[in-house]
């Protein structure tokens, strides 16, 4: 029998893997406006943290994404990179323009 609290942390994984999977299709799109699984999945803790005020399927999320730069976590940013959504010159560059 499991414990209490190998109960909750239990539950609390399954939460936020269903959480995960819940952002993943929420910000599934369709058309040019897609963003790939490996975005969803590699900026959900970002989405959270810094633009959950709007809709994940939302153009405004994506604007908050790309005013958020160098806010963005290396794993947000590499999946960006990856896919295409942003280019290293780009991220290169707003860091630099931030360190000044």
């Amino acid at each position: 029998m499991r414990s209490r609290v190998g109960k909750s942390a239990l539950w609390l994984r399954s939460s936020a893997l269903m959480a995960a999977i819940t952002l993943a299709c929420g910000l599934c799109t369709t058309g040019a406006g897609a963003v790939s699984l490996r975005v969803k999945l590699a900026c959900s803790s970002d989405y959270h943290a810094l633009c959950s005020q709007y809709p994940s399927n939302s153009p405004e999320v994506r604007q908050c994404m790309r005013a958020a730069g160098e806010k963005l976590s290396s794993r947000c940013l590499n999946a960006l990179i990856a896919a295409g959504e942003v280019s290293e010159e780009e991220v290169a560059r707003r860091a630099a323009q931030a360190h000044q």
